[in-house]
C-alpha cells in the first residue's frame, strides 16, 4: 500500500510539474516597441511585421486618439510608424511615418512595401531595407475600404493579399461589417507594386448579400439578437452593444496537398479565412476566390462535398482578428489568435473591465497549427495579460530562422481598455516548429 501511496505521489507531482511546464507562457517577455504617453487618451492600434532577406526585421504600427482632441496640442493624433531591427527585435530604430492606417509590411520582388489604406488602398515603397520611403500611391480610385495588417500569400509568381472594401451605406446602425466585401489583390512580385495597374482585383462579395437567416437554422447564427435599423444592446439601456452579422479582417490561403478535399490541381484556386462576427466563438467565416482563363477573380461562396454553401468553419479565436501563416518547412498552416474562455456569461454579470460582448476576450494570444485550415492543434499559450483588459491580441508574425517573430497590440494595467491598448509589444516564440507533435 505504501508503494503505491508513493507512487501515486510521485506521479502526481510529475504530472502536475509536467502540466505546469505545457502551460508555460511562450513568449510571456516582451520588448516595448511603443508605450502611451497618455493611456486613457492615445492608443496603440495595427502592429505589423516582416523579415527581410537580409534577416533585419521591420514592422509597422497606428497611433490614434480615436478622432478626440488631445492636450497639450489640442488636436487628434493619427500616425502610423515604420522601424526596424537588426538585432533579432533587442532594439529598433524609428525610420519614417507614414500616412496610411490598418497597414502592413512585406517584401516582394527586390523591394519592401506597405500596403493599407487611406480611404482607398494606398502603398509605399523603399529600396533600401526600410530606410527611406517612396511618395503615397493609391491603387484605386474608388470607394472607401478596410483591413488589419493580416497575412500575405505568394504563388505562381505573384503577392495575394486581402483588402476589404465597404459597400455603399445600406442602413446598418453600428458596426457595418455587414457592408463589409473581402476583395483579393494580386500583383507579379517583379513588378512595380506602386503601380495600381500591375494590380488585379477579384469581385466582391457582400456579406449581407449572401447571408440567408433560413438557412441558419440549427445553428444559432446570430447567437444575440441584433437590428440593423437601431442600435441594440444586451444590458439595457446602453450597455454592451451587438453588431449585426458581418465578415472581416481576411487572411488568405491556398491548399497545395494534393488529399486535402479542397485541392485545386491547377493552382488557381484560394480561400479566405474571416473573422467571424456572430456572438459565438471559434468559428472563421469563409469564401472562396477561383482565377479565370482571362486573368480575372470571381469570389464565391465554398461548397461541401454534400453540395451544401458552407459559411463557417472551425477556428480557434476564429471570432477575433487572427493571423494565418504558412511554413514550408512544416507544411503546416500556424494561427495565432485569442482564446476565449468565457464566452456564455450573462451579460449583465460580466466584470466592468471585460470589454464589449462576452465572446470578445482579448487577454490570451494563442498558438495553434494545422494541415488543412479545420482541425487544429494547440501548440501553446505565447503571452497573456494580468486582467481582463490587459490585452494580447491583433498580433502579426513573421518567421525568423527557427523562430516566430510576433508583434502584439497589447495594454497593461494603465490602459484605457482591453480594445484601446497602450502598448505595442515584441515576442520571440523560440524554435516554434519543436512544438509540432
Amino acid at each position: 500500500m505504501r508503494h503505491h501511496v508513493g507512487t501515486l505521489l510521485i506521479f502526481t507531482l510529475f504530472g502536475w510539474a509536467t502540466l505546469q511546464a505545457q502551460v508555460r507562457p511562450l513568449a510571456q517577455d516582451y520588448v516595448t516597441i511603443w508605450k502611451s504617453p497618455d493611456p486613457k487618451h492615445v492608443y496603440g492600434y495595427t502592429p505589423g511585421i516582416c523579415r527581410l532577406p537580409s534577416g533585419r526585421l521591420v514592422i509597422t504600427h497606428e497611433v490614434s486618439s480615436g478622432g478626440k482632441v488631445v492636450a497639450p496640442n489640442q488636436k487628434a493624433i493619427s500616425e502610423a510608424r515604420i522601424l526596424t531591427s537588426d538585432d533579432g527585435g533587442k532594439t529598433w530604430t524609428h525610420r519614417a511615418n507614414f500616412d496610411m492606417s490598418f497597414a502592413r509590411p512585406f517584401v516582394a520582388g527586390k523591394s519592401l512595401y506597405i500596403l493599407g489604406r487611406s480611404k482607398q488602398v494606398a502603398i509605399i515603397r523603399s529600396d533600401d531595407e526600410g530606410v527611406t520611403w517612396s511618395e503615397r500611391k493609391f491603387l484605386n480610385d474608388q470607394g472607401i475600404w478596410h483591413q488589419s495588417a493580416c497575412n500575405v500569400h505568394f504563388a505562381n509568381g505573384c503577392v495575394y493579399l486581402v483588402m476589404e472594401k465597404h459597400a455603399p451605406k445600406r442602413g446598418i446602425q453600428g458596426w457595418q461589417v455587414g457592408d463589409l466585401a473581402p476583395v483579393l489583390m494580386r500583383a507579379n512580385v517583379d513588378s512595380d507594386l506602386t503601380d495600381k495597374n500591375n494590380w488585379t482585383f477579384a469581385s466582391e462579395l457582400v456579406f449581407e448579400d449572401i447571408w440567408d437567416a433560413k438557412k441558419s437554422d440549427y445553428f444559432g447564427v446570430p447567437f444575440y439578437p441584433a437590428d440593423r435599423n437601431k442600435p441594440t444592446y444586451l444590458v439595457p439601456p446602453k450597455g454592451r452593444g451587438v453588431s449585426v452579422l458581418g465578415w472581416l479582417e481576411t487572411n488568405v490561403v491556398q491548399f497545395t496537398d494534393p488529399n486535402h478535399l479542397w485541392y485545386d490541381p491547377q493552382g488557381k484556386t484560394f480561400h479566405l479565412w474571416m473573422r467571424a462576427n456572430t456572438g459565438l466563438t471559434n468559428y472563421a467565416a469563409i469564401a472562396q476566390v477561383k482565377e479565370n482563363n482571362d486573368g480575372s477573380m470571381t469570389t464565391s461562396l465554398v461548397k461541401a462535398p454534400s453540395g451544401k454553401t458552407m459559411l463557417y468553419v472551425p477556428c480557434p479565436g476564429g471570432q477575433m482578428r487572427f493571423h494565418i501563416l504558412w511554413d514550408e518547412q512544416t507544411k503546416l498552416y500556424w494561427l495565432l489568435s485569442t482564446q476565449s474562455t468565457d464566452s456564455m456569461i450573462r451579460a449583465d454579470r460580466m466584470p466592468p473591465a471585460r470589454w464589449g460582448t462576452p465572446d470578445n476576450e482579448r487577454q490570451r494570444l494563442v498558438l495553434h497549427f494545422s494541415k488543412n485550415m479545420v482541425d487544429w492543434c494547440f501548440a501553446g499559450l505565447v503571452c497573456y495579460g494580468s486582467s481582463p483588459k490587459e490585452s494580447r491580441h491583433y498580433a502579426s508574425m513573421c518567421v525568423d530562422g527557427d523562430d516566430l517573430c510576433i508583434l502584439s497590440r497589447s495594454g497593461d494595467e494603465k490602459s484605457h481598455s482591453a480594445h484601446n491598448g497602450d502598448l505595442i509589444t515584441f515576442h520571440r516564440v523560440m524554435k516554434f516548429r519543436d512544438l509540432v507533435y
